[in-house]
């Protein structure tokens, strides 16, 4: 494991030695350890959680610039820079509270494991603490869609969405404004779904949020342009906010990333998507943050089966799994919601298959990029022409999600 000095993670974390120094002996810092009358950090080791403010106030430092409002409970672990491989550490590190919970919950959505994430985040649905409660209103959501149950997902959608009408009067904390529209935008944008319009628009959010959840409000912002097919806006969303970084933020990254996958295949640079689906997969595993692949595969344009399936393919398989049950339940709402009727009874092979024929990529252009003959992309055509009940490549684009 790599280490850092006491001197570096001061540097890092924006305070003195000497407070580094104390949070290492009150053992503090998970895997710091004391070598020759100096102590060594862990590279990825985060600040810790330390709810007295005031205690070290002269020991600090004269802070950067920061965003207006930091927020400690508003999905922590997604806001947070670390090491791949040390999510799990940091999550360790929290003091035990809200944010401790939130930031479990978080881990155990982004690792596949929707039933563990629901059950952390459940009792936060009554929190009084808004930022624990808006962030549990997320994962619910999405962790239900993928659990199949569907009136749960719907009810932690209205906690996220709703929140907007409550946080939005006259005499509201502006704060209370941001972190409800951050919430509402990113469950919007993930389902497809129109974006509030009470809400202060993604862009407006930016310079609110602290830097890893302003990366993720990039995501989404990067997110709907795509739907709206601006895709080269979209990518240039995507190429500002990795530009603007000031740290690697891993869970943010990642769908940053996938975003760009989704754009650069829209615009048929497949070798620029399979660069960016490649990062964000060395970004991910190590920690096995698999959920965000699961959760795209219908937009990435076959790219998981062809850069991901053959040298991975234990872990392929995974996603394909997330897909089936994530998208399940998200087109149970989605579809109902906005009268579409993106496809519910093809395979993800025969998906990924009819997105690029939608687009006007012929069966051997197909074949090549996921790596089948020709006759199998006809079978899947054939396939999903019978199961759609049309009869050309042009009908295909309303059963998409392009």
């Amino acid at each position: 494991m790599p280490y850092i000095t006491a001197e570096e993670a001061a540097r890092r974390w924006g305070v003195t030695t000497r407070l580094v120094q104390r949070y290492c002996k009150q053992r503090r810092i998970a895997g710091a350890e004391k070598l020759l009358g100096s102590w060594r950090i862990p590279e990825g080791a985060v600040k810790p959680d330390d709810s007295r403010r005031g205690e070290h106030a002269s020991e600090l430092q004269t802070p950067s610039p920061l965003p207006t409002f930091s927020f400690q409970c508003l999905m922590p672990l997604m806001s947070t820079a670390y090491t791949p491989g040390t999510a799990a550490m940091f999550v360790k590190s929290l003091t035990k509270g809200a944010r401790a919970t939130v930031a479990q919950a978080e881990l155990a959505y982004f690792t596949g494991d929707a039933g563990r994430a629901r059950d952390l985040a459940a009792p936060l649905l009554k929190s009084d603490d808004a930022e624990a409660r808006l962030s549990a209103c997320l994962i619910c959501a999405f962790s239900n869609l993928s659990l199949g149950r569907i009136n749960d997902a719907r009810f932690a959608l209205d906690g996220a969405l709703g929140s907007l009408n409550s946080e939005l009067g006259g005499g509201t904390p502006p704060e209370a404004t941001v972190m409800a529209a951050f919430i509402g935008h990113a469950a919007s944008a993930l389902l497809h779904l129109p974006a509030p319009k009470r809400a202060p628009s993604a862009p407006d959010l930016l310079p609110l949020l602290p830097p890893g959840l302003r990366l993720f409000a990039c995501y989404f912002k990067a997110h709907r342009l795509y739907l709206e097919s601006a895709y080269e806006q979209s990518y240039g969303i995507v190429l500002g906010a990795f530009a603007m970084a000031d740290a690697l933020y891993p869970i943010p990254a990642i769908y940053l990333h996938l975003a760009a996958v989704m754009s650069l295949m829209a615009l048929r640079r497949t070798d620029e998507a399979r660069k960016h689906v490649l990062a964000a997969w060395d970004l991910a595993r190590p920690d096995g943050l698999i959920q965000p692949f699961g959760e795209h595969h219908g937009l990435l344009g076959g790219m998981l089966e062809a850069a991901i399936k053959p040298t991975w393919p234990d872990d392929f398989k995974r996603m394909i799994d997330i897909t089936y049950r994530f998208s399940a339940g998200w087109r149970r709402v989605h579809n109902p919601s906005t009268a579409d009727d993106v496809a519910d009874n093809l395979t993800t092979t025969e998906f990924s298959v009819c997105m690029l024929a939608s687009r006007d990529w012929s069966n051997a252009e197909i074949a090549e990029h996921m790596g089948f003959s020709v006759n199998r992309v006809k079978e899947c055509l054939s396939n999903a022409f019978r199961k759609l009940g049309v009869s050309s490549r042009k009908d295909l684009a309303q059963f998409m999600l392009a």
